[in-house]
């Protein structure tokens, strides 16, 4: 068990690399949301798209990571342990992503189950990022589609941003009444840009909502996920060393 008696937490994003300022603008406010939570934490955040942002995070007393990613993989595997050690935050431990919390996950089926209450037969797009190079980001996504059909969502299909199928081609497959519920965690350019655009390639006419990471209940998840961990131990992952070749240590 590893404890952190200075109750530190950091909350890191993908960030926007052509508009840094605002992404880290959107983070800082969740990260404010998340300290009203949090009386005697300091939560602070930052994201990867700004290479200051994280260095300075870490500095002083080691911490909790939080990220705000919707899947695992190479990103919290690898990259955002090696990116945390090169700032000297070696010491800080890396918990389970946003979007793999069985809490948020139960938020997501909410949402839809919300947004299709008293319709007979309920549809719902789930709109997610996919990848061409790893599994991991659909598997959640198709995860989560079972997860909405046990709940009773008639007709629940993933597209993706960056993998087949297209959010497009699966768009053209729901009504007018249907859904779109983004499985992001921020408002990016996929949110605003590329899934937009991807519904008006399809045609759809349907209702699209606002990405699950904006929703008003998501602070509240992210605290009670890092006050578990820091009762409980850290079951997450510390950022290694590198060497100045830039191969990992232990």
């Amino acid at each position: 068990m590893t404890s952190f008696p200075h109750r530190r937490a950091l909350i890191v994003a993908h960030g926007q690399p052509t508009d840094p300022a605002s992404a880290e603008a959107d983070l800082a406010r969740l990260a404010r949301a998340i300290a009203r939570y949090l009386p005697d934490w300091q939560v602070t955040s930052a994201t990867l798209a700004d290479p200051a942002a994280l260095a300075s995070a870490v500095t002083g007393a080691h911490g909790l990571v939080y990220p705000m990613f919707m899947t695992g993989g190479w990103f919290t595997a690898s990259h955002l342990p090696d990116r945390l050690a090169a700032v000297g935050g070696a010491g800080w431990h890396i918990l389970a992503p946003f979007g793999l919390d069985p809490q948020v996950q139960a938020l997501t089926r909410d949402i839809a189950q919300e947004a299709t209450r008293g319709q007979d037969a309920p549809q719902v797009l789930l709109a997610a990022h996919g990848s061409f190079r790893s599994p991991a980001p659909a598997e959640v996504a198709y995860s989560m589609v079972q997860m909405l059909q046990r709940a009773g969502i008639t007709f629940a299909q993933a597209g993706f941003i960056d993998q087949f199928p297209r959010i497009a081609d699966i768009a053209r497959n729901f009504g007018p009444n249907a859904v779109c519920l983004p499985f992001f965690a921020a408002k990016g350019g996929h949110v605003i840009i590329d899934l937009p655009a991807a519904l008006a390639e399809a045609g759809f006419s349907g209702r699209l909502l606002a990405p699950v990471g904006l929703d008003h209940r998501v602070p509240a998840l992210v605290a009670a996920a890092l006050k578990t961990a820091e009762a409980q131990g850290v079951s997450g992952q510390a950022a290694a060393p590198e060497t100045a070749a830039g191969v990992k240590i232990g």
